[in-house]
């Protein structure tokens, strides 16, 4: 089964919207595995997955890595520019950094722009 993440621009309210109808089918017995990550601005979302960031990304989830530094020489991109995509991304919780290494445990992102304000 794929994994999928949901990227929402919007709102605290909308968020705790997300997760309270997620707490709901929870209690009524249904069964919930969902993955939600909510910018505030569309700003946000958009510098976090910047094209080289996508890319990172999308290279990540095919190429786990052991360190910034085996991503860098592979991608052939500078060391620091490298590290602080890998930052921004681990940050927004796109990419897991741990003892195991750098991956990207998503197979798609999906992303929705709320209209209202």
């Amino acid at each position: 089964m794929s994994e999928k993440v949901n990227l929402h621009v919007g709102s605290i309210d909308e968020m705790g919207k997300r997760f309270v109808g997620a707490w709901h089918r929870l209690e009524s017995g249904k069964k919930v595995k969902e993955t939600h990550l909510t910018f505030f601005s569309l700003e946000t979302m958009m510098s976090t997955l910047s094209p080289k960031r996508l890319a990172l990304l999308r290279h990540v989830h095919g190429n786990p890595a052991n360190s910034v530094a085996e991503l860098a020489k592979t991608l052939g991109r500078d060391y620091k520019r490298v590290h602080d995509d890998v930052s921004a991304l681990t940050r927004a919780g796109l990419i897991v950094r741990d003892k195991s290494g750098i991956r990207a445990p998503y197979d798609s992102v999906q992303a929705t722009v709320s209209l209202d304000a």
